[in-house]
C-alpha cells in the first residue's frame, strides 16, 4: 500500500517503481547447490542405513552352491533378522538349519562366501556313508542332486558359531575346510534372486 503522490501542478503521478533485482550468477549456483545437497544427502544417507542395517545386493561367484544358486547370479541379502540388537529386542531367531547365508572368512582376508547352515551351536555334526548326521541323525537336505561324499568328524559345534556346507559339495570350500563360522561374521540371510531374469525368485 502507497500513498497517492502530486507534483507542482497538482496533478497526480505515478510512484517510482525500484527495477528488480536479479540473483547473481554465484548466488544463483549456490542455491542450486543448496538445493541438490538437501535431496541427495539424505537419499545418500537412507542407503547407506539399509545397507549397513537392512539389506544389500551380492553376486554369486564359483558353482559351490549348484543347483540351486550359479555364477554371476545376482541376490539380495537380508540382514535385519540376524542383526544383534533386533533379535534381542524382537525376540526373532538367528540363522537356522537349511538357511543359506552370506559369510565372511577371516582366514581368507574378509572374503564373502555364500553357503548353507547345516550345524547350529551345540550340534555334533559328521559326514559319512554319502551324508550328513547332525546329533546322530541323519540330515534331510531335498536341495542337494548328489551325495555327500566322504569322511568328517564328529565337531561339536561351540557357543556363538554355525557349521555351514555348500550344496555342491565335491566342489564346495566351506567348514570341512576353514571350520565353524562365528555369528558375528554372518552377513545375513541370502533372501531374493533378481538377476537373471529366469531365475528371479525367494531362495530356499
Amino acid at each position: 500500500m502507497y500513498s497517492e503522490q502530486y507534483n507542482t501542478e497538482g496533478y497526480q503521478v505515478e510512484p517510482e517503481v525500484e527495477p528488480e533485482t536479479r540473483p547473481s550468477f554465484l548466488t544463483r549456483i549456490l542455491h542450486l547447490v543448496r538445493e541438490t545437497l538437501e535431496t541427495i544427502v539424505p537419499a545418500i544417507l537412507i542407503a547407506l542405513l539399509i545397507n549397513l542395517f537392512m539389506a544389500q545386493a551380492t553376486r554369486v561367484y564359483g558353482q559351490s552352491m549348484e543347483p540351486n544358486l550359479h555364477t554371476d547370479q545376482r541376490l539380495i541379502v537380508e540382514k535385519l533378522s540376524y542383526n544383534r540388537f533386533f533379535r534381542q529386542y524382537f525376540n526373532t531367531d538367528g540363522p537356522q538349519r537349511g538357511h543359506v547365508v552370506v559369510i565372511r572368512v577371516d582366514e581368507q582376508n574378509d572374503e564373502l562366501l555364500i553357503k548353507r547352515v547345516v550345524g547350529l551351536p551345540g550340534d555334533v555334526v559328521e559326514i559319512h556313508d554319502g551324508q550328513v548326521f547332525v546329533n546322530n541323525q541323519p540330515l534331510n537336505e531335498p536341495y542337494l542332486s548328489s551325495i555327500t561324499s566322504g569322511f568328517y568328524g564328529p565337531v561339536t559345534i561351540p557357543p556363538l558359531h554355525i557349521f555351514v556346507l555348500g550344496d555342491n559339495r565335491s566342489f564346495s570350500n566351506d567348514s570341512r575346510n576353514f571350520g565353524t563360522i562365528p555369528l558375528k561374521n554372518v552377513v545375513g540371510r541370502a533372501w531374493f534372486s533378481y538377476w537373471p531374469p529366469e531365475q528371479i525368485g525367494f531362495i530356499n
